[in-house]
């Protein structure tokens, strides 16, 4: 074998300085790494790493350029009691490629073995990691930098929110293109949002469940490289070209002032359990990278198969890496980590855990939005509201109490207050503001807004799984129909719940974040775990989207961004002209009105600005405090004359109203 020169212990992975490549792995327990290269022609070259400097691995080669496939074989023990499972047979993918050439397919080839190796070479089965030079004009670009307290998200998939769009042009449908073109950024500006979610665009596989059952993961939660750039949403699907088309979207909308916030999975990896594929990770060193139980079986607290180990110095230093590749080369904004208790395990969740110390002492990712999914199903794993600064949360909470007021009439008063005020029970400590409340009233995982208001029961038939897979906590209503319906009366109430559940969205303390599609009456036929479902029923179909709930959410927005209590960022106190709760009287809330089932009751805000709510089955009139009020848009004319002191309100009714 040809010898590499010893190279550099850093940066992490494949970089190109002009003469050469240098290549670098971590692995504490490898007793050798194999460096495997690609020529055009499929024949490969080995190199042993020669250099190691702690437990990272590394060598130089000269006269590699750009665009050589490479992949690695590590060497060492098998041990699967002590939880070793090197087998040189499997052919791995660096977890730092910034590309990778190839599909994860279903195949034999790729089984490490359970109790013995598997001897079987996966070469041809497995992805190749690519060398990249990251070379890109931003130009001017800048960070929007938005305030939290200005900020209103928008969660999308890149693929679904424009695979219909009948204004962008076919060839860039689905696509990073298509996120940066004018008629998008038309869109999101009329809409008024100021940060784009996206769901994963790192590279993800499907699980092999899936693709034996002709399915494919359309979310994205079960990453394969996440340095590496989806090459399935760029035009042509370009592997080389998708970091560039993603660049492109970015500095796109960062120009009208959005912020790119990306959904990034580091709780888990498409490994899966034992039986699973070996792509990368349980071959490089098994054990440092993923938390295992005391026989050496992967501990589940994702209900993926397996669960990285973020509390071992070496995987901490992968993450952030990882987190600054895309903050400093990709000029994201933030992330969104899915179930990220397990970010917090040492095993026990700790707010200062090393993961959390890290980012938190970082200079790039401190001053970057970092939002929670706050939870993972292993013991301990609920922690909504115990995340440390500066980490926002998804607040399931919130999305609870507003189906529940609305749509279930079986919430008092009280508690809805206490949601509205930014949950102060589980974010007000220590420096958090309200923002760190994440309020969402749908999300990807679960049903649409129009599906809250149209099915009593989910319908996730399509998914192969017999309806068993998804939540049946949906506090939802059907309005007395299940699905679609052409009742007048039916549809009338679905719509007067749905501006009512819009409203507590946009016009509540704290962070809201709105799920794409909801602003056009976006359904899924009643599928509340569409994860597996990449077609016409995830995907937004803007030709039959409901264009007067479109207004009405960006009149909404409107409305937010004029009351200073909303966007201050500061928690309400008694008195200090924030917030007034008063009764359908007129007067000031006292203790029986706040454990009152009539749930019927108005919030001032800013002194100037009143929503009354009448969340009951029943027509009733709410007297409004002393002053001239008069309805706004979307609840009135822009030219409404009418100044009213008794709002008849109807059924699930809302208003607003402003006093000069």
């Amino acid at each position: 074998m040809t010898q590499l020169l010893p190279g550099n212990p850093a940066p992490l992975g494949a970089s190109f300085d002009g003469k050469g490549v240098n290549f670098t792995l971590f692995s504490a327990h490898a007793q050798l790494v194999e460096l495997v290269a690609f020529d055009d022609h499929g024949q490969e070259q080995h190199f042993i790493l020669p250099g190691k400097t702690g437990d990272i691995w590394h060598g130089y080669l000269p006269g590699a350029k750009p665009g050589l496939r490479y992949g690695y074989r590590v060497h060492g023990p098998w041990d699967p009691a002590c939880g070793q499972r090197f087998n040189a047979a499997k052919l791995l993918i660096d977890p730092c490629a910034r590309a990778i050439d190839g599909n994860a397919c279903d195949d034999p080839r790729l089984q490490g073995g359970r109790d013995t190796p598997d001897p079987q070479d996966s070469r041809d089965a497995v992805p190749k990691s690519i060398v990249v030079h990251d070379r890109y004009d931003w130009e001017d670009d800048q960070h929007p930098r938005t305030p939290w307290g200005d900020t209103i998200i928008y969660e999308a998939h890149v693929r679904g929110l424009t695979k219909l769009h009948p204004g962008i042009p076919q060839a860039l449908r689905g696509t990073y293109a298509a996120l940066g073109h004018p008629v998008m950024i038309d869109y999101f500006t009329r809409l008024g949002i100021t940060a784009l979610e996206l769901m994963p665009v790192n590279r993800f596989a499907s699980e092999p469940r899936l693709q034996r059952m002709g399915l494919t993961n359309y979310w994205g939660y079960n990453p394969l490289a996440l340095y590496a750039v989806e090459p399935r949403y760029a035009v042509n699907q370009n592997v080389l070209g998708a970091a560039n088309e993603f660049r492109d979207a970015v500095k796109a909308l960062h120009a009208a002032g959005i912020e790119v916030i990306l959904d990034i999975v580091l709780n888990h990896t498409a490994e899966t359990d034992l039986d699973g594929p070996t792509f990368s990770l349980r071959g490089i060193d098994n054990r440092s990278y993923y938390w295992l139980q005391d026989d050496g079986n992967y501990q589940n607290w994702t209900g993926c198969g397996n669960t990285l180990n973020l509390n071992h110095p070496e995987v901490v230093n992968f993450a952030i890496d990882c987190l600054k590749y895309w903050v400093e080369t990709c000029h994201v904004d933030g992330f969104r980590f899915d179930l990220a208790s397990v970010m917090g395990r040492t095993p026990d969740f700790r707010q200062d855990a090393p993961l959390f110390e890290a980012i938190r002492n970082d200079p790039v990712l401190s001053r970057v939005k970092l939002i929670a999914e706050p939870w993972d199903i292993g013991p301990g794993g609920y922690q909504v509201g115990n995340f440390p600064p500066p980490f926002a949360e998804w607040n399931d909470h919130f999305r609870d109490a507003a189906r529940r007021f609305w749509l279930q009439q079986s919430l008092c008063v009280g508690e809805f207050a206490c949601r509205f005020a930014g949950s102060s029970d589980l974010f007000r400590r220590g420096e958090r503001r309200p923002s760190a409340s994440i309020n969402i009233v749908t999300a990807h995982d679960g049903f649409t807004l129009r599906d809250c208001v149209s099915f009593n029961s989910k319908h996730n038939e399509a998914n192969g799984e017999e309806n068993h897979d998804g939540t049946n906590s949906n506090y939802s209503n059907n309005h007395g129909v299940e699905g679609d319906s052409t009742l007048l009366h039916v549809r009338e109430r679905r719509r007067e719940s749905a501006h009512a559940l819009l409203t507590t969205l946009l016009l509540s303390q704290g962070t809201p974040m709105l799920l794409a599609g909801d602003e056009h009456a976006h359904t899924q036929h009643g599928n509340n775990n569409a994860y597996c479902q990449d077609n016409a029923l995830t995907w937004l179909n803007w030709e039959q989207a409901y264009t007067g709930l479109t207004a009405f959410t960006a009149a909404l927005i409107q409305i937010r961004k004029k009351i200073p209590a909303l966007i201050q960022d500061s928690w309400w106190n008694d008195n200090d002209g924030n917030v007034r709760w008063l009764n359908q009287h007129g007067q000031p809330m006292g203790p029986a009105d706040w454990q009152d089932q009539t749930r019927r009751l108005q919030i001032q805000l800013s002194e100037c600005w009143l929503i009354t709510i009448n969340a009951t089955e029943e027509v009733g009139d709410i007297v409004l405090p002393t002053g001239e009020w008069r309805a706004v848009p979307p609840f009135a004319g822009e030219e409404n004359p009418v100044i009213t002191a008794v709002w008849h309100g109807p059924a699930h009714g809302v208003c607003v109203f402003h006093r000069s």
